[in-house]
């Protein structure tokens, strides 16, 4: 069955044309041109991924955004025609796994579109590798791989597919040092993200809020300045 994505764009030819490069890849393609259409669909349809412009009438992609992270957590990726690093950190914050400003390559958002599927499918239940651990725990923090289910002191932790690939990862090396390249080639593998500092930053610092991590004395995830993060033994 193929994927479903979502892309939602007031300018009709860029959702027209990014309809048409995922069709062509067998995706199923729902395409909105403003936000309260979209609402009825995110309520009423099993979504893979979303595509979302920031800069809609009335209702903003951030508000879907938001929207979407009240009750999913599949992978969500900002369009925006502001080049202000503001726009991007907000999409971050919001829960947004990637984005791309406009004019942007339609090949490179297919290839996006893919890393953030695979990533998607490999963390959802039932999808993780035979022979790795079931289950990875730290000081009250309990992530199943298989099941894709996260808990913090027995109590559910929702993470989106970025946020917790790069909590597992980090708990896979807990005691070593992960660097920002390091953990953009193990979630991505696409060259373009390595050329990107500040989003794992923001998700680094959503992890945080959602742990109830302070910066200054963390419990769960270490910076090392200029080298990395990682998680004590």
């Amino acid at each position: 069955m193929p994927e479903k994505i979502m892309i939602v764009d007031d300018e009709v030819e860029i959702a027209d044309l990014v309809e048409l490069y995922l069709t062509n890849e067998d995706y199923q393609v729902y395409k909105f041109y403003t936000a309260e259409e979209a609402l009825a669909c995110i309520a009423s349809t099993e979504l893979d991924l979303a595509i979302l412009d920031v800069m809609l009438p009335g209702t903003s992609g951030f508000d879907l955004c938001r929207k979407i992270r009240e009750a999913h957590n599949y992978p969500v990726i900002m369009l925006t025609a502001k080049v202000a690093e503001t726009d991007k950190i907000t999409g971050l914050t919001l829960g947004a796994d990637d984005y791309m400003t406009k004019p942007f390559r339609p090949l490179e958002m297919v290839a996006r579109v893919k890393a953030q599927l695979r990533r998607y499918k490999r963390y959802n239940p039932g999808r993780a590798d035979p022979g790795e651990p079931d289950l990875l725990e730290q000081r009250g923090l309990a992530m199943n791989v298989k099941t894709h289910q996260c808990l913090l002191n027995e109590k559910p932790l929702s993470l989106t597919p970025t946020e917790f690939s790069i909590l597992r990862i980090l708990l896979e090396n807990k005691g070593r040092v992960v660097s920002a390249e390091g953990l953009f080639h193990q979630i991505w593998q696409d060259e373009y993200y390595s050329k990107s500092s500040n989003t794992i930053t923001v998700h680094i610092r959503h992890l945080r809020e959602k742990l109830g991590d302070a910066a200054d004395e963390p419990k769960y995830i270490k910076t090392i300045w200029g080298v990395g993060y990682k998680i004590e033994n």
